[in-house]
């Protein structure tokens, strides 16, 4: 084992003083070995700096599309959120859009039934010519009022003295008497619905004006019929100046 170590180390110092002669011999060659060592070296190290430089360079890029990937995930997600947000206020609108026709629909159904309903009417004993008093009668009679001041609907008669209501429906009637104070005949009258009493206005004094008048709201089927009755053996006073009235309209159909 020692001689192995020694011979090889003999071997070693011999080439070694080879070398050194070879260099000292081609001093030029040598040279250009170290230069040209020394510029591998330098390309090496370069090269070296510029891998790094790429590897960081190459790092932040990844880095970079890491984040703009997230960003866009959440992007998408938002993106999908609002989409279905749109959606479901798109349909939420057409329904609003459907109810609001349908409420249209309703109120042009119902002004149409309206203006088929609308009853109104106002008159007066008195119509022209003779003015003054109409009874006494022996008997129960319908009050004609001639003079007509409304007769919306057209449902009052002013030749019978007969209101008939088109619809059925919750109606007001009013009626006003004017008379002059008698012994023996007093103002009075009373509205008659389908030949019922139902109320009546009287005054019964022997002297000086009287007025006496009642209004009554009534719900009335279609076709029943309303006037004002005078009394048996009473009578009314009526002039241009209209004292004595009967009115009524609908308020609401049913």
């Amino acid at each position: 084992m020692m001689l192995r170590m020694e011979i090889t180390m003999l071997l070693s110092l011999l080439l070694l003083i080879h070398s050194l002669s070879t260099a000292q011999l081609q001093p030029d060659s040598n040279n250009e070995v170290i230069s040209h060592l020394r510029q591998t070296e330098s390309q090496a190290a370069g090269a070296g700096n510029l891998s790094d430089n790429q590897q960081t360079c190459a790092q932040d890029i990844h880095a970079v599309l890491r984040e703009m990937s997230a960003s866009l995930a959440a992007l998408k997600v938002g993106m999908e959120y609002l989409q279905r947000d749109n959606e479901a206020k798109t349909e939420e609108l057409d329904l609003l859009k459907q109810q609001y026709q349908e409420q249209v629909t309703k109120v042009r159904r119902l002004e149409q039934q309206y203006q088929g309903k609308q009853v109104a009417f106002s008159a007066s004993v008195f119509a022209g010519g003779a003015q003054g008093y109409v009874g006494p009668f022996n008997t129960d009679t319908v009050l004609v009022f001639r003079h007509v001041a409304t007769n919306t609907g057209n449902a009052y008669n002013p030749h019978t003295g007969i209101f008939f209501a088109p619809v059925r429906g919750v109606y007001h009637f009013e009626f006003y008497l004017h008379g002059h104070g008698h012994a023996s005949h007093p103002t009075a009258a009373s509205l008659v619905k389908n030949g019922q009493q139902i109320f009546t206005a009287f005054e019964g004094q022997a002297s000086s004006s009287v007025n006496p008048s009642n209004g009554v709201i009534l719900h009335l089927e279609s076709g029943d019929v309303v006037f004002v009755r005078l009394w048996r053996n009473a009578r009314i006073y009526d002039t241009v100046d209209h004292h004595t009235t009967f009115s009524g309209h609908l308020l609401f159909p049913m």
